[in-house]
Protein backbone atom coordinates (compact mmCIF):
# COMPACT_ATOMS: atom_id res chain seq x y z
CA UNK A 1 0.00 0.00 0.00
CA UNK A 2 1.31 3.51 -0.37
CA UNK A 3 0.74 5.14 2.35
CA UNK A 4 1.82 8.62 1.50
CA UNK A 5 -0.93 8.81 -1.26
CA UNK A 6 -3.28 6.89 1.34
CA UNK A 7 -2.62 9.87 3.63
CA UNK A 8 -2.96 12.54 0.68
CA UNK A 9 -6.39 10.82 -0.17
CA UNK A 10 -7.67 11.07 3.18
CA UNK A 11 -6.82 14.82 3.50
CA UNK A 12 -8.73 15.83 0.01
CA UNK A 13 -11.75 13.66 1.02
CA UNK A 14 -11.97 15.33 4.50
CA UNK A 15 -11.79 18.52 2.57
CA UNK A 16 -14.59 17.26 0.18
CA UNK A 17 -16.79 16.53 3.19
CA UNK A 18 -15.86 19.89 4.95
CA UNK A 19 -13.19 19.39 7.14
CA UNK A 20 -9.87 20.76 7.06
CA UNK A 21 -6.55 19.69 5.16
CA UNK A 22 -4.74 17.42 7.60
CA UNK A 23 -4.53 12.92 7.77
CA UNK A 24 -2.87 10.59 9.12
CA UNK A 25 -2.42 7.33 8.88
CA UNK A 26 0.06 4.90 11.31
CA UNK A 27 1.80 1.81 9.60
CA UNK A 28 2.92 -1.27 11.24
CA UNK A 29 4.48 -4.18 9.71
CA UNK A 30 3.45 -3.42 5.67
CA UNK A 31 -0.31 -2.63 6.63
CA UNK A 32 -2.49 0.69 7.81
CA UNK A 33 -3.19 0.19 11.82
CA UNK A 34 -4.30 3.44 12.24
CA UNK A 35 -5.34 6.63 10.27
CA UNK A 36 -7.47 9.44 10.69
CA UNK A 37 -8.29 12.93 9.33
CA UNK A 38 -8.65 16.07 11.16
CA UNK A 39 -12.09 16.08 12.83
CA UNK A 40 -11.80 19.73 14.50
CA UNK A 41 -14.41 21.18 12.21
CA UNK A 42 -16.59 18.56 12.35
CA UNK A 43 -16.43 18.16 16.21
CA UNK A 44 -15.58 21.63 17.37
CA UNK A 45 -12.57 19.90 19.35
CA UNK A 46 -9.32 21.53 19.25
CA UNK A 47 -7.67 18.76 20.27
CA UNK A 48 -9.17 16.43 17.13
CA UNK A 49 -6.50 16.88 14.98
CA UNK A 50 -5.84 13.84 12.73
CA UNK A 51 -2.58 12.65 14.40
CA UNK A 52 -3.93 12.47 17.88
CA UNK A 53 -7.26 10.43 16.64
CA UNK A 54 -4.85 8.36 14.46
CA UNK A 55 -2.59 7.31 17.69
CA UNK A 56 -5.41 7.32 20.25
CA UNK A 57 -6.72 3.93 17.44
CA UNK A 58 -3.07 2.56 17.12
CA UNK A 59 -2.60 2.71 20.70
CA UNK A 60 -6.24 1.47 21.95
CA UNK A 61 -5.87 -1.43 18.93
CA UNK A 62 -2.59 -2.45 20.16
CA UNK A 63 -2.71 -2.12 24.16
CA UNK A 64 -0.30 0.13 24.58
CA UNK A 65 0.81 3.30 24.62
CA UNK A 66 4.25 3.14 22.44
CA UNK A 67 3.79 2.40 19.25
CA UNK A 68 7.33 1.48 18.52
CA UNK A 69 7.50 -0.13 15.32
CA UNK A 70 5.19 2.19 13.53
CA UNK A 71 6.33 4.49 10.84
CA UNK A 72 3.57 7.58 11.16
CA UNK A 73 2.67 9.40 7.92
CA UNK A 74 0.84 13.47 8.21
CA UNK A 75 0.16 15.39 5.46
CA UNK A 76 2.28 18.23 7.03
CA UNK A 77 4.74 19.44 10.12
CA UNK A 78 3.06 18.35 12.97
CA UNK A 79 1.41 21.36 15.32
CA UNK A 80 2.99 21.34 18.70
CA UNK A 81 0.55 19.67 20.51
CA UNK A 82 0.75 16.71 17.46
CA UNK A 83 4.44 16.72 18.15
CA UNK A 84 4.47 16.34 21.62
CA UNK A 85 2.24 13.49 21.00
CA UNK A 86 4.27 11.87 18.53
CA UNK A 87 7.33 12.15 20.74
CA UNK A 88 4.89 10.91 24.00
CA UNK A 89 3.98 7.34 21.78
CA UNK A 90 7.32 6.89 20.14
CA UNK A 91 7.40 5.68 16.36
CA UNK A 92 9.94 4.35 14.75
CA UNK A 93 9.58 7.96 11.98
CA UNK A 94 7.15 10.38 10.96
CA UNK A 95 7.20 11.08 7.30
CA UNK A 96 5.67 14.48 6.99
CA UNK A 97 4.42 15.40 3.47
CA UNK A 98 4.59 19.26 3.55
CA UNK A 99 6.05 22.40 5.02
CA UNK A 100 3.80 25.03 6.35
CA UNK A 101 5.26 27.45 4.45
CA UNK A 102 4.22 25.29 1.74
CA UNK A 103 0.86 25.38 2.39
CA UNK A 104 0.50 29.04 3.94
CA UNK A 105 -0.34 30.79 0.86
CA UNK A 106 -3.40 27.88 0.81
CA UNK A 107 -4.31 27.76 4.78
CA UNK A 108 -3.59 29.53 7.77
CA UNK A 109 -4.50 28.67 11.61
CA UNK A 110 -4.60 31.94 13.48
CA UNK A 111 -5.77 31.70 16.91
CA UNK A 112 -5.44 34.19 20.01
CA UNK A 113 -2.64 32.60 21.58
CA UNK A 114 -1.02 30.26 18.50
CA UNK A 115 0.65 31.28 15.25
CA UNK A 116 3.02 28.29 14.12
CA UNK A 117 5.72 31.32 13.56
CA UNK A 118 6.32 31.98 16.77
CA UNK A 119 4.96 28.84 18.74
CA UNK A 120 8.48 27.31 19.30
CA UNK A 121 9.90 30.30 20.47
CA UNK A 122 6.65 31.43 22.79
CA UNK A 123 6.72 27.36 24.01
CA UNK A 124 10.95 28.46 24.76
CA UNK A 125 10.17 31.10 27.37
CA UNK A 126 9.33 30.43 31.10
CA UNK A 127 5.64 30.06 31.68
CA UNK A 128 5.59 33.75 33.37
CA UNK A 129 6.77 35.46 30.02
CA UNK A 130 4.71 33.67 27.23
CA UNK A 131 1.44 34.76 25.98
CA UNK A 132 -1.09 32.80 27.17
CA UNK A 133 -1.68 33.35 30.96
CA UNK A 134 -0.31 31.03 33.54
CA UNK A 135 0.41 31.30 37.20
CA UNK A 136 2.28 28.51 39.27
CA UNK A 137 0.63 27.71 42.61
CA UNK A 138 2.49 25.19 44.19
CA UNK A 139 1.00 22.60 46.48
CA UNK A 140 2.94 19.45 48.28
CA UNK A 141 -0.56 17.56 47.77
CA UNK A 142 0.15 17.87 44.25
CA UNK A 143 3.51 16.58 44.24
CA UNK A 144 2.22 14.03 47.10
CA UNK A 145 0.11 12.25 43.95
CA UNK A 146 3.07 11.41 42.38
CA UNK A 147 4.63 10.07 45.35
CA UNK A 148 1.77 7.73 45.56
CA UNK A 149 2.26 7.01 41.90
CA UNK A 150 5.29 5.67 43.00
CA UNK A 151 4.66 4.21 45.89
CA UNK A 152 2.10 1.90 44.11
CA UNK A 153 4.50 1.01 41.19
CA UNK A 154 6.82 -0.75 43.23
CA UNK A 155 9.38 2.46 44.08
CA UNK A 156 9.56 2.96 40.16
CA UNK A 157 9.56 6.35 38.64
CA UNK A 158 9.72 5.26 34.95
CA UNK A 159 6.38 4.23 33.35
CA UNK A 160 5.63 0.34 33.00
CA UNK A 161 6.80 -0.61 29.99
CA UNK A 162 8.81 2.78 28.66
CA UNK A 163 12.23 2.32 26.95
CA UNK A 164 15.18 2.15 29.46
CA UNK A 165 17.57 3.12 27.17
CA UNK A 166 18.92 6.53 26.88
CA UNK A 167 15.84 9.34 27.35
CA UNK A 168 14.14 7.34 30.02
CA UNK A 169 16.12 8.33 32.79
CA UNK A 170 15.76 12.00 32.33
CA UNK A 171 12.84 13.56 34.39
CA UNK A 172 9.76 14.71 32.53
CA UNK A 173 9.51 18.57 31.64
CA UNK A 174 6.66 20.67 32.97
CA UNK A 175 3.21 19.96 31.96
CA UNK A 176 4.46 15.81 31.11
CA UNK A 177 1.71 13.51 31.29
Amino acid sequence: MDFVQRTIDLARQNVTEGGRPFATVIAKDGAVLAESANQVAQTSDPTAHAEILAIRAACTRLGTEHLTGTTIYVLAHPCPMCLGSLYYCSPDEVVFLTTRESYEPHYVDDRKYFELGTFYAEFAKEYGERRLPMRYEPREAAVAVYAYWQERNGGERRVAGAPAAGHANREPGPGAG
